[in-house]
């Protein structure tokens, strides 16, 4: 006959959080599994009661620094181990951003973000120089964001006091399938980073990729790591893999619509306040599937000719589908 032992604190807790996770996890699937009418009217009610479902924000990424990076990641044309066509462009002058964020401005964009390709952020000259660009783009009366690789919590204290709105990390795929994607920085130190943003009060944007190879509970279970965060982001972008001639990737089938319109509906519905971007892939597109992504709850879209070092539709034809759908550029 066996004798149960009493429960310490330290295994109730830890029995508590398995029973919490296998909640959220549950839930997460039963949202992305209902039939589709309903999960899209679900997301649709949710979206209307804390966003205007009429209103898309506009965002222009820049790439400030391209190419030489000492990372692997397998999606990426800007890493030194993918024999890729890119050439590679030294950290941008101030000028030259500050041109680019007029641009973007002037075109309906909010928020402007910047690029650098850099494992890491070092302090130095190189630092300064983003830290003015973003005092500079702030004066502009524009969100700004940044997306320089791993950061420290004093590095994201100085970004704060320049005016930065918001970071930009994403977590890329699930816990599980990340070392498939990535092996040369860990989930954790993704997760550090982020910690660091959220304890300077800087806004976090972090999202994921479709499309690398990962299953659907690969992609729930990205979901339920944002779930996860404390707090949870503020910008959540669901990104299509655009494969790239010489990354490991090239020959990744494309992603089926129907799944990335659930994606986004179970994301707006996880995540009721957060702006749900509809981020790259958004040229191989076509304007019914970008139409379901707003109805599902997607709220955001970038415009201007590039996303970094990949192509995006034309800020005209963003244009004209709003125009067409009867929607507008949200106002700050």
């Amino acid at each position: 006959m066996s004798i149960a032992l009493p429960e310490t604190a330290d295994s109730a807790q830890e029995n508590l959080h398995q029973s919490l996770q296998a909640s959220l996890r549950e839930r997460i699937t039963q949202i992305y599994n209902q039939p589709l009418p309903d999960l899209l009217f679900a997301a649709q009610r949710i979206h209307r009661e804390h966003h205007d479902p009429r209103a898309v924000q506009l965002c222009t990424l820049c790439s400030i620094k391209t190419g030489a990076c000492p990372e692997d990641c397998a999606y990426c044309a800007q890493s030194i181990h993918n024999p890729t066509e890119l050439e590679p462009q030294p950290l941008m002058n101030l000028d030259e951003v500050l041109s680019q964020a007029k641009a973007a401005k002037a075109s309906g964009a909010t928020r402007f973000c910047m690029g650098a390709a850099w494992r890491e952020v070092k302090d130095g000259p190189q630092f300064e120089r983003v830290l003015e660009m973003v005092r500079q783009v702030a004066a502009l009366d524009l969100e700004v964001c940044c997306t320089l690789g791993m950061l420290k919590p004093h590095q994201a204290e100085r970004l704060k006091a320049a005016g930065l709105t918001a970071y930009n990390h994403n977590l890329d795929t699930s816990p599980n399938y990340y070392e498939q994607i990535i092996t040369t920085r860990t989930y954790r130190d993704r997760l550090e980073t982020i910690r660091a943003v959220s304890a300077a009060g800087i806004s976090v944007c972090c999202g994921g990729i479709l499309g690398m190879g990962e299953s659907v509970q690969d992609r729930l279970d990205l979901l339920e790591a944002l779930c996860e965060l404390e707090p949870t982001p503020e910008s959540i972008p669901i990104n299509c893999l655009m494969p790239v001639q010489g990354t490991p990737l090239q020959e990744a089938p494309p992603v089926d619509p129907i799944d990335l319109v659930r994606m986004i509906a179970t994301t707006r519905i996880l995540f009721p306040k957060a702006m749900v971007r509809l981020s790259a892939g958004r040229l191989s597109m076509s304007d019914e599937l970008q139409t379901l992504c707003f109805v599902a709850g997607a709220n955001s879209i970038f415009t201007g000719p590039k996303l970094l070092t990949t192509a995006n539709p034309s800020h005209d034809h963003d244009e004209q589908l709003l125009k067409k759908l009867g929607m507008a550029s949200k106002k700050l």
